[in-house]
């Protein structure tokens, strides 16, 4: 256990598995890295601290790797919300342990050693890690697993999230290996040449034009959404916003040419050259993930937008030279969690070896891969209307348990109730504000008004907790695969110095590593010579996956795997 104690130094504290104290050591944090990475060779502990974003980082500056860790600050936040849990009320009470989805984004600079003398700001601001109540918060939250209604689902959950903020901290440490001049020369193709300061591409300049004179407006702002309405409006095209669903419904000479500026100007405002300048160095780009960041467990991105990089730009993302990328995504990962989960025998064989969407079309649901898209989408969100209205019903019949599943959770969430993932994760509570809305809705003096907002209100939960369960239980078998893969990497053998890929790091510049993830795609940065075997590892973690999660399923989790020096564009 990790922890902070006075006058700056940090305390190592030994646990038994029990939790009595076995030893302590104190040392200046100039000499930490050297302790924890020779206790890491003799033992391997799993590694308790208050958080991982503020203690990790440094320990792979360092050169320091971990194979496992019980993150407090992401553990307390299941716990404390989880259905499983019979007695949350402590953990309930220890509110300096609660911290946003999202926190602050970390200081990028990891100085020259290890720790500072003075304790450094967190990501989590108010977290604390003095080693007392460090210990204070392992007591509660042990009681909470071990007087939980099944403690094995909890602990692997918990053992997955923690391993994720392993890895999130790599992944950041490593990079993602960035080619600048390929990047400028797909921002040059669509905008045009890098215009200077305060000043827009040539190509958007010619777009903005014909807008302009395709309105009648030559001195129209199109990037103040008041004005560019105002203007459609003058125009005689009746939109409510300025939305591309919404303009692309419309016909108008201005249509067309608005959509592509509007397309380039997200290109150039997310990821254009001053994207470029601050977030790629030295060859690689290292984004600020951030596990857990979404509600279901999915991983959100509070620095560089990694969640969001546009297809377009993946040529940019390229090998280092005599390394390469192995890359992997999972074809239809949450309708093949949902299957498995609700033991849906006839939705588990429609996807056994192939494309599900493909199986669904040959077991005469529907009749394209589109429509059977569209509807098994319709069933993870809960559409009710249009090609998603239509096909939901069939599904329905063909699927009865799986779809049974969904609707189940859906109509939990519209009485307000909580839902649970497959390993423990539970939904918010509605607010005080719902509850109180529906409670008023159902009273004598309701009007028709107040009871259609309360039923749309309670729809929309459901469409919530509906997708809650499969997209949640579908992060835990991304992260379940992750773990798996990460500490199969660390096991390959050293590079020779000179075929390094220096950029990544004292650690990662050695060995292959992950370099990449995307909800349910990694890429593996390896050397070309390991390539393969790093596919391999990839298949094999995926299936180790399934089997964790879904011990005895004949439930598959097929991979679309390349092994390229660029990642293409899909």
């Amino acid at each position: 256990m990790l922890g902070r104690a006075a006058g700056g130094r940090t305390l190592v504290r030994f646990l038994a598995a029990d939790g009595a104290v076995l030893s302590e050591e104190s040392c200046e944090a100039t000499v930490l890295h050297a302790l924890v990475g020779r206790l890491e060779q003799e033992s391997a502990p799993r590694w308790v601290w208050s958080d991982a974003t503020a203690w990790y980082p440094r320990l792979l500056a360092a050169g320091v790797t971990l194979s496992r860790c019980h993150d407090l600050r992401l553990v307390h936040r299941i716990l404390r919300h989880s259905d499983l849990v019979t007695v949350p009320g402590p953990l309930r009470a220890a509110t300096e342990w609660d911290t946003p989805l999202e926190p602050e984004e970390p200081r990028r600079e990891l100085g020259a050693t290890l720790f500072d003398l003075d304790p450094q700001p967190s990501r989590s601001p108010g977290v604390p890690d003095g080693i007392e109540e460090t210990c204070a918060e392992l007591t509660r939250q042990q009681a909470a697993i071990a007087s939980a209604e099944d403690p094995a689902r909890l602990r692997l959950l918990l053992a997955a999230e923690s391993a994720g903020a392993l890895i999130a901290a790599e992944l950041q440490a490593a990079g993602i290996p960035w080619d600048v001049a390929e990047h400028d020369r797909i921002l040059t193709d669509a905008l045009g040449p890098r215009p200077g300061a305060g000043s827009l591409p040539a190509q958007m300049v010619e777009v903005a034009a014909e807008v302009r004179s395709a309105l009648g407006d030559p001195l129209l702002s199109l990037d103040s959404p008041p004005k560019l309405l105002r203007a459609l409006h003058r125009a005689g095209i009746d939109v409510a916003s300025t939305s591309q669903w919404e303009l692309q419904e419309k016909e108008h000479p201005a249509i067309e040419p608005l959509l592509r500026y509007k397309k380039m100007s997200r290109l150039l405002t997310a990821n254009g050259w001053a994207w470029l300048d601050e977030w790629v160095h030295e060859g690689r780009y290292r984004p600020v993930y951030v596990p857990g960041g979404v509600v279901t467990g999915r991983w959100a991105s509070s620095g560089g937008g990694a969640l969001q990089i546009p297809r377009r730009l993946r040529p940019a993302l390229r090998a280092d030279p005599g390394w390469l990328l192995v890359s992997a995504d999972v074809s239809q990962l949450e309708p093949r969690v949902l299957a498995a989960m609700s033991s849906d025998h006839t939705m588990i064989e429609a996807g056994a070896g192939r494309d599900l969407y493909s199986g669904i079309v040959e077991a005469g649901v529907v009749a394209t891969r589109q429509e059977a898209k569209i509807g098994v989408l319709g069933a993870l969100y809960g559409g009710t209307t249009g090609d998603s209205g239509r096909v939901v019903p069939r599904l329905r019949r063909t699927f009865p348990a799986a779809m049974a599943l969904v609707d189940g959770a859906a109509a939990t969430g519209e009485r307000g109730g909580t839902v649970t993932t497959w390993l423990g994760r539970s939904s918010p509570a509605p607010d005080p504000g719902w509850v109180q809305a529906q409670r008023a809705a159902n009273g004598p003096d309701a009007g028709p008004g107040e009871q259609e907002r309360a039923r749309r209100s309670a729809r929309d939960r459901g469409r919530f907790t509906r997708n809650f369960v499969v997209q949640g239980t579908a992060a835990e078998w991304a992260l379940s695969w992750m773990a798996a893969l990460r500490l199969r990497l660390a096991q390959f053998p050293e590079v020779a110095a000179d075929e390094r890929a220096d950029p990544s790091g004292p650690v990662f510049s050695r060995r292959a590593h992950l370099a990449f993830f995307l909800h349910d795609e990694v890429i593996v940065h390896a050397p070309a010579a390991q390539a393969e075997a790093a596919a391999a590892a990839i298949r094999e973690c995926a299936d180790a996956a399934g089997r964790l999660l879904f011990p005895g399923s004949p439930i598959d989790f097929p991979l679309d795997l390349a092994i390229t020096e660029r990642s293409a564009e899909k």
